[in-house]
């Protein structure tokens, strides 16, 4: 099979890049409050109630870290769309494949590079 053009690659990934990009956005959005330093106020808040409270601020805030690193890699493979590089294994030159890349747009490496 041939490989796409940059115009089919662009037309089939950037919309679904962008949608991606915008949940991601909108749910870092939605639990920012929950990634705020934990208050030390024992009166209101028990010991126990404080550690649970700071538990769950660490796993929001490495939530959000890993979410903030899929952004990146979906900004990083918009701009490969833009300059004509997307869809190209980054060692090789090799087309990655449409198969590896409905899998997740972002790969920047052929099967075979990346094993």
């Amino acid at each position: 099979m041939d490989e796409p053009s940059d115009t089919e690659l662009r037309a089939r990934f950037l919309p679904r890049l962008k949608e991606e990009l915008a949940a991601l956005q909108a749910a870092s959005s939605r639990t920012s409050d929950s990634r705020k330093p934990v208050e030390l106020d024992q009166q209101s808040v028990g010991r126990l109630s404080r550690m649970d409270a700071m538990q769950q601020q660490a796993m929001s805030a490495a939530q959000d870290a890993r979410r903030h690193g899929r952004v990146r890699a979906i900004e990083a493979a918009m701009r490969r769309i833009e300059t004509g590089e997307f869809g190209w294994c980054a060692r090789c030159g090799d087309f990655i494949g449409l198969k590896r890349l409905d899998l997740d747009p972002t790969i920047m490496r052929c099967r075979d590079c990346a094993s």
